[in-house]
């Protein structure tokens, strides 16, 4: 626990980003990522337990639900992860990100916990149900705003990139849990329980994960941003007790990394529109870019497979778990074992080359589907190599927008491209499922093919052109805080610029 103090106005000189940078791993790095990125895991768990069990509510054996009804419980929560993000994002730069990660989870597990608890059909039942998705929404998208600021923050800069990417990538570990649980529990349990059971997963999961969360630190560096010098020593002091006590001595801290800033004010959206577009117009393009070419693709692709195995290859209902077990396979292996390169080749070099590489290959699977020379299962196979890059090219889009703008709106920037990014996003299925109709017609879905990959290579080309090279840099060096004592000059320029002070001085080759 950290003992509240007044916030120091005036200059203040830290080396805090240069002690943790220092910090070699250790099982206190290990515990907090387990405990931070279970958020993706989460996420991923309900968006695919909600594909399973959603649909058998129209039964009489469970709510007797309108396909109406039913058909909006998915754009509800996603609505919630979008209203949960915004919201969240400004309280996370404003209150601390541990505050908001205790915070948002345990919102996460009241909405999806009493989602198990819907009991009718009728109009307020309805409405309950509607509700509660919502407010589980709210919580996960909460959770990306505060957890990938946390992660980031605390993470030494050499570590950053692979954590990032891989805890991103977790995303398909929850997925394919909630696959797993609909082969071992739901298809061996009545219709009337399983569904239950099934929103019951992550409240679950979550609440052991809270109990661990209790125990992780404040951001020092976001307590250092606010003034709060003795609680930000408090903190880096127990993170440095907690590593030296498993690796032994730790390194010296380099002096000439010390930072100076004279501590802010709570800075809103506006001033972040004014950071995006007036400051850093570059940064701003290349972090939209890399959201919405990522999720336009995953979300056409992901939400549509399973039609297009049915319609396509006449996969049965029954068979269609064992695909998609296939296809998150290769999800997450992609952000685990490609994530290291993103910070020995480098951010620039990976993410544009695993967005190229995975447009060139879904093109080459457009052309095989066409010429008919696939079947279901080389279809998976064909998904899941695309995916083994573009699912580390796709996490590698979060990492950017949480690490290149700066500290005071670091959390409500990702929470604007991670809504930006889910507005896009929801135009996929819609677009995609047209495409697939009743499975006659393969030419218009090999067209719809080569767009994704159209989509994807842009954001590939844009990587390579705007791309900032962040590997191994400390997290004021890629993206220097408002703050900074040398910053406030140029920070607040008369007039637009065309490139904001930070850029200028990171080479981009």
């Amino acid at each position: 626990m950290t003992t509240a103090s007044a916030p120091t106005t005036g200059t203040i000189r830290s080396l805090i980003p240069a002690r943790i940078d220092r910090l070699p791993w250790s099982p206190f790095f290990t515990r907090m990522v387990v405990a931070l990125g279970v958020a993706w895991v989460l996420d991923g768990l309900e968006i695919q337990i909600a594909a399973i069990v959603v649909p058998t509510l129209t039964d009489k054996a469970t709510l007797g639900l309108s396909g109406t009804a039913v058909g909006a419980v998915a754009s509800v929560y996603l609505a919630g992860e979008v209203v949960g993000a915004l919201a969240f994002g400004k309280l996370s730069d404003r209150l601390g990100r541990r505050n908001l990660f205790m915070v948002t989870l345990g919102i996460y597990l009241v909405g999806s916990g009493l989602t198990a608890f819907t009991n009718g059909s009728g109009p307020g039942w309805v409405t309950y149900l509607y509700l509660t998705r919502f407010v589980a929404g709210i919580g996960i998208g909460g959770e990306y705003a505060a957890i990938n600021s946390a992660i980031d923050e605390m993470m030494p800069a050499r570590f950053r990139g692979r954590v990032d990417i891989a805890v991103n990538g977790t995303y398909w570990g929850g997925a394919m849990l909630a696959t797993v649980a609909q082969l071992v529990i739901f298809d061996n349990v009545a219709e009337g329980t399983a569904w239950r059971l099934g929103f019951l997963i992550g409240p679950v999961l979550g609440l052991v994960i809270l109990l661990v969360r209790r125990n992780l630190p404040e951001s020092p560096r976001w307590l250092m941003m606010k003034g709060r010098e003795d609680e930000a020593e408090q903190q880096i002091a127990r993170m440095e007790r907690w590593v030296s006590e498993k690796e032994g001595d730790l390194p010296k801290v380099d002096e000439t990394k010390a930072i100076e800033i004279s501590p802010t004010s709570d800075l809103g959206y506006a001033h972040l529109v004014r950071v995006l577009f007036q400051e850093m117009p570059r940064r701003a393009t290349l972090g939209a870019t890399l959201m919405i070419t990522q999720s336009f693709l995953y979300n056409a692709i992901f939400f549509t497979s399973g039609l297009v195995l049915k319609q396509f290859y006449g996969v049965s209902d029954s068979g269609l778990p064992y695909y998609f077990i296939a296809f998150a396979v290769g999800n997450l292996a992609g952000p685990l074992l490609l994530g290291h390169l993103f910070d020995s080749l480098g951010r620039r070099r990976m993410i544009a080359g695993t967005y190229l590489l995975s447009s060139l290959l879904l093109g080459i699977t457009a052309v095989l589907f066409q010429a008919g020379a696939l079947t279901a299962v080389t279809q998976t196979v064909a998904w899941s190599v695309v995916f083994f890059f573009a699912s580390a090219g796709a996490s590698a889009a979060y990492l950017t927008v949480s690490e290149i703008f700066p500290i005071e709106v670091r959390a409500k920037a990702i929470a604007v491209f991670f809504a930006i990014a889910q507005g896009f996003g929801s135009l996929g299925p819609v677009i995609y499922g047209s495409l697939v109709g009743d499975g006659k017609d393969s030419t218009r879905l090999f067209l719809g093919y080569l767009l994704g990959a159209v989509v994807m290579a842009v954001g590939g080309v844009v990587a390579w052109v705007l791309g900032v090279n962040a590997e191994g840099k400390s997290l004021e060096d890629v993206a220097e805080p408002l703050s900074s004592v040398k910053r406030l000059v140029p920070a607040y320029p008369a007039g637009p610029r065309s490139k904001d002070p930070i850029e200028e001085r990171i080479s981009l080759s």
